[in-house]
């Protein structure tokens, strides 16, 4: 079992900065692939970024790309995900996952890594609100 909890989200005004973390406790963390995803009111839940059990590999959304990044720390079992220049469309909940991988080292293609249905475990999210 693993439980994930985010951070750092709030309120930023727009062309701003934000840092989510998100913290993992249980099984071993260097066992996952990670990903962000958010959810805007009315909307699907929509893939932002993944990042691989090594942190080799990422792979963005056409619509953050340029503009947040993924990275991890094993040492610390936390993934981050790191927000410039928002805007009012980047607005909505933010949720890391985790992807178990069952064979040690494998690195998952974007088609995979993209789709919620490819992670196990979810934290409870963590609301962003971008300011006009």
């Amino acid at each position: 079992q693993v439980q994930l909890v985010e951070s750092g989200g709030g309120l930023v005004q727009a062309g701003g900065s934000l840092r989510l973390s998100c913290a993992s406790s249980g099984r071993t963390f260097s066992s996952y692939a990670m990903g962000w995803f958010r959810q805007a009111p009315g909307k699907e839940r929509e893939f932002v970024a993944h990042i691989s059990w090594s942190g080799t590999t990422t792979y963005y959304a056409v619509s953050v790309k340029g503009r947040f990044t993924i990275s991890r720390d094993n040492a610390k079992n936390t993934v981050y995900l790191q927000m410039n220049s928002v805007g009012p469309e980047d607005t909505a909940v933010y949720y890391c996952a985790a992807a178990y991988l069952h064979s040690s080292g494998t690195y998952l293609p974007y088609y995979r890594a993209s789709g919620a249905d490819q992670y196990d475990y979810w934290g409870q999210g963590t609301q962003v609100t971008v300011s006009s």
